[in-house]
């Protein structure tokens, strides 16, 4: 072996860079090898919405690449999204927000990256919810950050709550709520809101509030963070409920003493948003017709999953006030999540993911199914996992 060779061999590799995977990209490279055999798949697993952008969207997305010259842009983003960012949080919740404290992310993953960066040292404990999206604590500890898993379950409906806060094995510094969440669709009252940040105000932990599925609820509207407190750090993103996932754009409503931390930071990573879709994204808040008939099909969805899932052993689901995820307990069928998406995919072409993404403990016995795609999809799906399990 040649010293180059051997050189090469002794180069060190960042520990940061072996967190663990996103499973569920996992899953879809999987149901799309198998798709690419000319085998049919149902995905169930990616949450994304079916639909594309909004037609005004598109336009503008259009008229964009004729009239403006798509260079570099503030780093926080272009005024016009800032300002109707914030006059989407007036108009739908009756909430004053300062432009200058938006900022324009790239996707609410660049936003989640941004916060911690700009809130917590390494070192810190950041506690969250578990199941839970798992690019959280990924994200935190490629950062050098401690992620503070706290289990719910049945009895908190799988959602952070003042007393997950109390039973902290650890002093916290960051806290981490979804409302809704993925994987669980659950939500928090605007009570529930109120007390988790006066609890967090009480004891210094700065609060992150995840809120990229608003919009997308089955009962009560969705409360925003924005409205019980000024110190927690608020994340959106047009990718849920505006179908704009591939436009890799989101926005966090910040503190003021975050701002310029975000800015600079944002300034080194991104340089901007992507130009382009920003300038599109201006005519998202003129769609509400055509995203809320979106939402009228994930109701549509949700409904036939919760009546014919039952019928094929997927009993125990959790209540799913929102986003387009039910979470099954599927302990009694399996303690082997992984396999047994593996198993359903390989033998009846429907994609879903194992619980063991959302919960590492407990993810063995749970899977999610998201129910984002198309009604026919879901009903098909619905009756090949019933005479699978026959």
């Amino acid at each position: 072996m040649g010293e180059r060779a051997l050189a090469a061999m002794a180069l060190k590799v960042s520990q940061r860079g072996q967190i663990p995977p996103f499973i569920v990209m996992d899953v879809l490279r999987a149901a799309n090898e198998r798709a690419a055999r000319d085998a049919d798949v149902l995905h169930l697993e990616v949450g994304q919405p079916s639909t594309p952008a909004p037609k005004r969207v598109i336009a503008a997305a259009e008229a964009a690449l004729r009239s403006e010259r798509l260079g570099y842009t503030d780093a926080l983003g272009i005024p016009p999204l800032r300002r109707a960012i914030a006059e989407h949080y007036r108009e739908h919740h009756g909430i004053t927000v300062d432009p200058e404290r938006v900022a324009v992310t790239t996707g609410s993953s660049g936003a989640f990256l941004l916060a911690f960066l700009a809130a917590f040292e390494a070192g810190d404990r950041v506690g969250l919810a578990a199941p839970g999206y798992p690019a959280y604590r990924n994200i935190l500890r490629a950062l050098d950050l401690e992620p503070v898993e706290l289990p719910a379950g049945p009895a908190e409906r799988y959602q952070a709550t003042v007393d997950l806060l109390h039973r902290s094995p650890k002093p916290l510094d960051g806290f981490i709520v979804a409302s809704p969440a993925n994987p669980t669709g659950t939500m928090l009252s605007p009570e529930e809101l109120g007390a988790i940040a006066r609890y967090c105000d009480a004891h210094g932990i700065r609060l992150v509030s995840d809120e990229i599925y608003h919009g997308i609820t089955y009962g009560a509207c969705e409360a925003s963070m924005l409205a019980v407190s000024n110190q927690a750090i608020v994340i959106n993103s047009f990718s849920k409920y505006f179908s704009m996932t591939g436009w890799r754009l989101g926005w966090m409503i910040l503190p003021r003493d975050l701002v310029r931390a975000v800015e600079c930071l944002a300034q080194n990573f991104f340089i901007s948003p992507p130009a382009l879709s920003q300038y599109a994204a201006i005519a998202a808040f003129e769609c509400r017709d055509e995203l809320d008939g979106n939402v009228v099909r994930y109701r549509e969805n949700r409904a036939l999953l919760l009546e014919e899932l039952p019928k094929a052993g997927f009993d125990r689901l959790a209540p799913a006030d929102g986003a387009f995820y039910l979470y099954a307990d599927v302990a009694h069928l399996t303690n082997d999540s992984e396999d047994f998406c593996r198993r359903i995919l390989a033998e009846i072409g429907v994609a879903l993911t194992p619980g063991v993404d959302f919960d590492p403990t407990r993810g063995h016995g749970t899977l999610r199914i998201s129910f984002a795609g198309a009604t026919d999809t879901m009903a098909e799906a619905a009756r090949r996992l019933k005479a699978w399990r026959r």
